[in-house]
């Protein structure tokens, strides 16, 4: 574990990734970007080091040897009451439909530049539950957080990650896709991703 500490102060974030190029692109970068970033290669590691330095936010690829990312935020939720926004190259539907259950802040779809993802971070942070909530209630589900907009924010970027997944879409081929079917539909953006969402889900239920 090392910890890199950026100049701003703007917060603690626990970074997994197996990946260890990946993990330390994501630790310079959010370190830059001016927060103290704590990082694990593993899931024990994370949860260890979650427990010790209580992070404010914790960012977690999904797909790890041992306890994946999953498991995790399973932890950090239940037994530590964290937020945390995951990282994957993965969207199938089961990835999907567990993500929204979890009630992660924010779910990204790889590949992403860091310049890509500080923004997600920022905005993650912005919609993290405020200290002093009633104990024992966890991490606000997807479906209602306190920022009515960070419902938005998930849901359009699981939406997103569907596409670009099931079509081999980089994200802006994926954002045009889903504009151009939420034009076609005569709906918002933030509709259409709903639907598309809930039918990946309905997909998973199925399976």
């Amino acid at each position: 574990m090392s910890s890199n500490v950026g100049g701003s102060g703007k917060g603690r974030i626990l970074v997994v990734d197996d990946d260890r190029l990946v993990l330390a692109t994501l630790t310079h970068g959010l370190a830059q970007a001016g927060y103290e970033v704590l990082d694990a290669d593993n899931g024990d590691d994370a949860i260890l080091i979650a427990r010790q330095h209580r992070p404010d936010l914790a960012l977690l690829d999904i797909r790890m040897e041992g306890m994946t990312g999953f498991d995790v935020a399973g932890y950090l939720r239940d037994y530590l009451q964290l937020p945390f926004m995951f990282l994957s190259a993965f969207a199938d539907e089961a990835t999907v439909a567990k993500v929204k259950e979890l009630g992660a802040l924010a779910y990204l779809v790889k590949p992403l530049d860091i310049h890509q993802i500080v923004p997600a971070v920022e905005a993650a942070f912005a919609n993290r539950p405020k200290p002093g909530a009633a104990p024992g209630t966890g991490i606000a589900p997807a479906a209602a957080p306190a920022d009515p907009s960070a419902s938005l924010q998930v849901v359009e970027a699981m939406a997103l990650g569907v596409l670009m997944h099931r079509y081999s879409l980089t994200r802006a081929q994926a954002l045009a896709r889903l504009e151009r079917m939420a034009a076609e539909q005569r709906i918002e953006l933030g509709e259409q991703a709903r639907r598309l969402v809930e039918a990946v889900e309905q997909l998973a239920l199925g399976s």
